[in-house]
């Protein structure tokens, strides 16, 4: 996370050197994204860089976690959100009250689509660790008996994110369609396709 000397600078000039960490994440991998071109976007010498954050590691974990708290914000307000609801339904409640803010950061997406297919350790950790959110809310319905305990709660995790991420890719501009993929995908995964 960034150091002391950056969370002195002017608001200012922390969202530009937001801004340009975002522009140079979500036009490749992060395993290809250069701290030269974030530097040089950001207007700031390259030795005032190493000032702000370690490494590129570091710039990339401050604007994920950003970007992260910015959507916990947006869900965590919703009034449609109960958080003693069951996983599943706490899941789609939060992603449609993000939906419209995701269609206005269409690069937010792209942060997104680019750490799907980034292979680096890095990534990998990082996407692991969004899967630990999910996995302590199906850890706590196992407890409450509305998730059977034998089930795989890191397997159910990363489906239930793989249908939340693959279901907006195709379709974030109509959410009618989106709401009704994840509801119905969802709900297969809560009930079973089981007889």
């Amino acid at each position: 996370m960034p150091k002391d000397t950056f969370n002195n600078l002017s608001d200012d000039k922390k969202q530009k050197i937001f801004d340009a960490a975002v522009k140079e994440f979500s036009a490749k991998r992060f395993s290809e994204a250069s701290i030269n071109q974030i530097v040089k976007t950001a207007e700031i010498p390259r030795g005032s860089f190493y000032q702000y954050f370690e490494n590129k590691e570091d710039i990339y974990r401050y604007m994920f976690e950003r970007i992260g708290k910015e959507k916990r914000e947006i869900a965590l307000h919703s009034e449609n959100i109960d958080t003693d609801a069951d996983f599943f339904e706490i899941c789609l409640e939060s992603t449609k009250a993000t939906f419209e803010w995701a269609q206005h950061h269409p690069e937010y997406l792209r942060i997104s689509m680019y750490m799907e297919i980034d292979d680096s350790e890095f990534v990998t950790k990082l996407r692991a660790s969004f899967a630990e959110r999910f996995v302590k809310f199906i850890e706590r319905d196992k407890e409450r008996g509305l998730i059977k305990r034998e089930t795989d709660s890191y397997l159910v995790a990363e489906m239930v994110y793989t249908l939340i991420w693959k279901q907006g890719c195709l379709f974030i501009s109509d959410k009618e369609k989106f709401i009704k993929r994840l509801s119905d995908g969802i709900k297969i995964i809560r009930q079973g396709i089981g007889k």
